[in-house]
């Protein structure tokens, strides 16, 4: 009688723990070829952000200096949402279709996904803080004191931690409409406490303390050193340094808890 053998489970082709460039790279490069088919994806990436300053900026038409004392809080607060609500969104997508699931089965590590990821997003947040911070600066009059360079930069920051956290929060997602709901736990009370609405030492202690540990505070502090100080302050060191240290926490917490597929 002749027996069949199967390979053995542990025999099987599975992820790679050590991160490697080549893969990064092939995963981010598969990513970006899936986004130039999906041009309504782009539109949101590129354009809302500026359609939303642009609107801004007209809404206090009559009041220009209102403009200049939120415009440059808006510019690192939008890319954020924009790229939390896409890349978490195209992250689950890529896990309901079982698409994940077979990349995973391969010599592909979840680090290498989650960092190709963020490498493909990250190209696309350069173009969107640099189109969004140039129409605020050079076409909608953003009366900024130091250099547009150091609003930019943080802006592209700000865009990454969107990135981070969206592909973080996509593994706790089962559909769509959950990544999308995860917006009012995730993004909301970073917008009430950012001290966009208010100075957050006029909190409640209670609510200052909590603005205290959320990156969307040290992202509108850094833009404010921007608008307050021609040089590079050391406060504006420090926030940047926190935002984009939260972006990197949030990636490797996102590589930790990446699922195959959803259950």
């Amino acid at each position: 009688m002749t027996t069949t053998t199967t390979p053995s489970a542990d025999l099987a082709p599975g992820p790679t723990s050590a991160l490697s460039l080549p893969r990064t790279t092939a995963t981010a490069a598969r990513v970006l070829r899936q986004l130039r088919h999906d041009p309504r994806t782009i539109a949101m990436l590129i354009l809302i952000p500026c359609v939303m300053l642009l609107l801004l900026r007209y809404v206090f038409d009559g009041s220009p200096r209102t403009f200049d004392s939120i415009g440059a809080s808006l510019l690192g607060i939008f890319p954020l949402i924009t790229m939390f609500l896409v890349t978490s969104i195209a992250t689950l997508r890529e896990r309901t279709s079982g698409t994940l699931e077979r990349l995973l089965a391969m010599p592909l590590g979840k680090g290498d996904l989650i960092a190709g990821y963020a490498l493909a997003f990250g190209a696309l947040a350069i173009i969107q803080s640099a189109l969004a911070t140039g129409l605020a600066v050079w076409f909608l009059g953003l009366d900024v004191i130091g250099s547009p360079w150091l609003l930019l930069l943080v802006a592209l920051l700000d865009a990454l931690l969107g990135t981070a956290l969206g592909l973080f929060v996509s593994a706790f997602a089962a559909s769509e409409f959950q990544a999308v709901q995860f917006m009012p736990a995730v993004i909301f009370p970073q917008l009430l406490l950012c001290g966009l609405f208010t100075q957050r030492d006029n909190m409640h202690p209670v609510l200052e303390a909590i603005s205290d540990v959320l990156p969307m505070s040290y992202a509108v502090d850094g833009m404010n050193e921007v608008l307050r100080h021609t040089d590079m302050t050391a406060t504006f060191v420090r926030d940047a340094l926190i935002v984009a240290g939260c972006a990197l926490l949030v990636l490797c917490l996102g590589a930790a808890t990446l699922r195959r597929r959803t259950a």
